[in-house]
């Protein structure tokens, strides 16, 4: 098993800059490492969408359309932690966000293994 816990929300302004960090525990059989992570959203009355992933060793990443440009999404398997550093953040961002991990490559659906129980982020006009 994969215990995954968010933290960095919290209520900002428009045009803040917010940084996410997902961190990993897990059974000592299992190498975080070794599991591509993303990070998912879900503003209220919406569907779960992936914001960005990342493959086991950083050197692959993807990031969704609206958040392109504005975000980094980066790992420190070391620490078996994920960050996602957000910019010029927008009332559009505001949802919970969750982080997710999977073996193998990421995707842009919700297959994932594991979930974390949330962040909730707020963006104020």
């Amino acid at each position: 098993q994969v215990q995954l816990v968010e933290s960095g929300g919290g209520l900002v302004q428009a045009g803040d800059s917010l940084k996410l960090t997902c961190a990993a525990s897990s059974d000592t059989s299992i190498i975080f490492g070794t599991y591509s992570v993303a990070w998912f959203r879900q503003a209220p009355g919406k569907e779960r969408e992936i914001v960005a992933a990342i493959n086991w060793s950083g050197l692959s990443t993807y990031y969704a359309d609206s958040v392109k440009g504005r975000s980094t999404i980066s790992r420190t398997n070391a620490k078996d932690t994920v960050y996602l550093q957000m910019s010029s953040l927008n009332t559009d961002d505001t949802g919970v966000y969750y982080c997710a991990a999977k073996r193998g490559l990421y995707v842009s659906g919700p297959d994932y293994d594991y979930w974390g129980q949330g962040t909730q982020v707020t963006v104020s006009s």
